[in-house]
């Protein structure tokens, strides 16, 4: 879809069909950094391919983001280097993912022969909230801010690039995405924590899309407000969940994701959660 675009100092982005994949890297002094895995070893491979349009270093490391197939199931392109991930992802994998992978080979989803080749790779390094990795004498900053898109999401902090790599976590080719094992609930503060550690200089590349800024990130973290204050209005209010989706006129987000979103809400609330404190500074 396009070529590496250095978005920040030492900090790289390319977008990848299908589905306009951020692969990042970030160049240290004696390796790279690959920020995501793509889909499948085929799609891995060729990452493996362009990356040497960046120089002969060799990838000392890689990070998922989150645990959801265009994010992880090229890991096994990687083997032999540490993959870094949230301590969670395994149990995301064994819960949503391995079962969706089968599914999809047993009645030939296409492509059919690459999730045929799918191995299943669990990152290797396991991480909790935080943790500091030193690339070639850089330090890329690994955090867990809260749950959102899924319970495993981890942003990348390049603070000598001003760069923060965010996965799914903010989205700008499309909707934020209502996937398997999401909060809805939670997001929003989660993405409130992220925006009030940004500065109006930092450079933000999403799961999805072209770089933004503070100011996108405010603003995607209002409508996941407003989805979430929504959920919780009509649940208070006794709607069917089966109901909610199509009562009370537009949703600040029109797709089909919303369904899973309302869904995984009211499921929150049945287990006695509320929603996290939503409002962004500004």
């Amino acid at each position: 879809m396009s070529g590496w675009a250095e978005v920040a100092d030492g900090v790289f982005q390319r977008r990848y069909d299908p589905l306009d994949i951020s692969v990042c890297v970030v160049r240290g002094s004696d390796g790279l950094l690959v920020v995501d895995t793509r889909s499948s070893p085929r799609q891995a491979d060729e990452i493996r391919t362009d990356l040497r349009a960046l120089g002969p270093l060799p990838v000392t490391a890689v990070v998922n983001t989150h645990a959801h197939f265009d994010h992880s199931f090229g890991n096994q392109s990687f083997v032999g280097v540490p993959i870094y991930g949230h301590e969670r992802v395994p149990a995301h994998l064994d819960a949503y993912e391995r079962p969706m992978l089968a599914a999809w080979v047993a009645r030939g989803e296409e492509p059919a022969e690459e999730w045929a080749e799918v191995v299943i790779t669990p990152p290797t390094v396991l991480v909790g909230d935080h943790h500091r990795l030193l690339v070639g004498g850089r330090v890329v900053e690994l955090l867990h801010l809260g749950r959102g898109h899924t319970d495993n999401d981890i942003v990348l902090h390049v603070p000598d690039a001003s760069a923060w790599l965010v996965g799914d976590l903010v989205e700008e080719s499309g909707p934020p995405m209502y996937g398997s094992g999401c909060f809805p609930l939670e997001w929003p503060g989660t993405c409130a924590e992220l925006a009030g550690r940004l500065t109006a200089s930092d450079v933000v590349v999403p799961g999805h899309g072209r770089p933004v800024d503070r100011s996108f990130v405010v603003g995607q973290q209002a409508e996941l407000a407003q989805v979430a204050s929504r959920i919780a209005d009509l649940y208070a209010a006794g709607v069917p969940v089966e109901e909610a989706r199509r009562a009370g006129g537009a949703w600040p987000l029109e797709q089909d994701g919303l369904d899973l979103a309302v869904a995984a809400g009211y499921a929150a609330l049945d287990a006695g959660g509320e929603p996290q404190p939503s409002t962004s500074s500004t």
